[in-house]
């Protein structure tokens, strides 16, 4: 009989692929059961397999103090078992213990304090068959859940093709994965879209959990990752690391924007992923349901990343905050609606994918601003400047865009920094803003003939050579 389960043993390794080691213990395990129940049985015992393939019990007599001592430590353990149970379930657990159902563990104690002797029964191979049947069985399950769940728990992130079974309870779709069915929950859906029966779908692997009945895998099509694997699929320089994925932001459903960098001298990164005629990223909307993508080429310099992040809008000019991470961008007044997006969505990817806290003003607003950040004391040195810029107004009537130096409110160009103490901002002297109002009001044709040069009309900048070729 003992022949016979190890020929089962050995086909079961083959077939199961359950290492032949796990199945000997279990078959002891389930001897040693079956063993205890026979009448006259020892309190301990071991059940080994011996060369020939026969399987021996012995009975294991112990010291009384070694005894004693691996008894307390076996209620112990058990006792803290129960007590982890009763947290898990909320539940309260039997406290009695029986010391014939400890499992005492004899293996560090030496083996001249151990007295051993056969007392395998007559006819015990027949009898333990029966009796170890449905716990190598169960055993054999066991290492089954096990193996799956290292095979599963290890490929978290990872993205796998299922084919979808039905939608469950509470809108939960079952996905099988071939050898286990996972779990796409509701909330780690994309709204919009429908999952027929038998149509395969691509997700993320982001939870394996530990169940009765094997591992439970949770899936999610939500997942960032979803896209940069999709595109490492697609894109043959991804999949070679010609090309990488640097960042990723999205809208399940709606949006998503990626950032990637060429790491080869005439790869062109954003070329690569959309593909000859587009038919790279084409596929990659395909998969994600028609979700829109902008690939945006990564830059080392926050100001050109950030201004890149805002694609498709065009950004005329961008201001940092390093020490809060904020950025100001400026963008001309017809692409301020482009550049914020349906409900913020563009510039909530934009910050998302650089990282950066980023204001969106037009033209307007952001001339408005300087003027009251420059002339909301008075104008001229008495209004405090809170920006850090250079105070200087150029000929165009926009501020100058240079940060000023230490304790200057102007930069380090000479045409600016001549500018200090002369009570005006303007670059080449020109009157301030209320001086022309003054003017026009008394005499237009005075501030004319002051002009050093052709007459104009009054309140238009004049620019001089020197400032034009600045």
């Amino acid at each position: 009989m003992s022949q016979e389960i190890i020929d089962a043993v050995r086909e079961i390794e083959r077939d199961k692929g359950i290492e032949e080691g796990a199945l000997v213990m279990a078959l002891e395990d389930a001897l040693l059961a079956a063993y205890k129940k026979t009448p006259g049985a020892s309190r301990h015992a071991a059940v080994e397999m011996d060369d020939r393939g026969d399987f021996r019990v012995f009975s294991i007599e112990l010291p009384p103090d070694i005894e004693e001592r691996l008894l307390d430590d076996a209620r112990e353990r058990k006792l803290e078992e129960l007590e982890r149970l009763e947290e898990e379930t909320g539940e309260r657990q039997h406290t009695l213990i029986n010391d014939d159902d400890l499992d005492i563990d004899w293996a560090d104690i030496p083996a001249d304090q151990i007295k051993r002797e056969d007392v395998t029964p007559e006819g015990f191979g027949r009898i333990a068959a029966q009796t170890a049947k449905q716990v190598i069985l169960q055993r054999i399950r066991e290492e089954e859940r096990r193996m799956m769940y290292d095979e599963y728990i290890d490929r978290v992130t990872e993205v796998v093709t299922g084919i979808v079974q039905q939608a469950g309870d509470r809108n939960n779709v079952l996905v099988d994965l071939g050898k286990v069915e996972a779990l796409l929950p509701r909330s780690e859906q994309v709204d919009g879209e429908r999952y027929e029966q038998g149509s395969r779908i691509k997700a993320v692997i982001t939870e394996v959990r530990s169940g009765t009945k094997g591992p439970q895998v949770i899936l999610s099509r939500r997942d960032p990752e979803l896209i940069k694997t999709l595109f490492e699929l697609e894109v043959p320089e991804i999949a070679d690391g010609l090309v990488t994925i640097e960042g990723v932001a999205r809208e399940p459903g709606y949006r998503s924007k990626i950032a990637v960098q060429s790491h080869t001298q005439g790869v062109d990164p954003v070329g690569a992923c959309v593909g000859p005629r587009g038919s790279r990223v084409r596929m990659v909307v395909s998969e994600l349901r028609g979700e829109k993508i902008d690939i945006i080429p990564w830059n080392p310099e926050p100001a050109r990343f950030v201004a890149k992040a805002l694609s498709p809008a065009r950004v005329r000019e961008v201001y940092l905050d390093d020490d809060g991470k904020e950025a100001t961008v400026v963008v001309p007044d017809d692409q301020l609606a482009l550049a914020i997006g349906k409900e913020g969505m563009n510039a909530r990817l934009a910050a998302r994918l650089t990282g950066w806290k980023i204001d969106i003003q037009s033209d307007t607003e952001f001339a408005q601003a300087e003027a009251d950040a420059a002339f909301g004391g008075g104008g001229g040195e008495e209004g405090e400047d809170i920006s850090g810029r250079c105070s200087a107004i150029l000929t165009n009537g926009k501020r100058c865009p240079n940060a000023a130096l230490p304790g200057s409110r102007f930069c380090g160009v000479p045409a600016h920094q001549a500018l200090e103490g002369t009570g005006s901002d303007r670059v080449g002297g020109e009157p301030e803003p209320e001086e022309v109002e003054e003017a026009e009001d008394a005499d237009v044709e005075a501030v004319a003939e002051e002009a050093p040069l052709e007459e104009v009309p009054a309140g238009i900048p004049v620019e001089s050579e020197s400032e034009a070729s600045e």
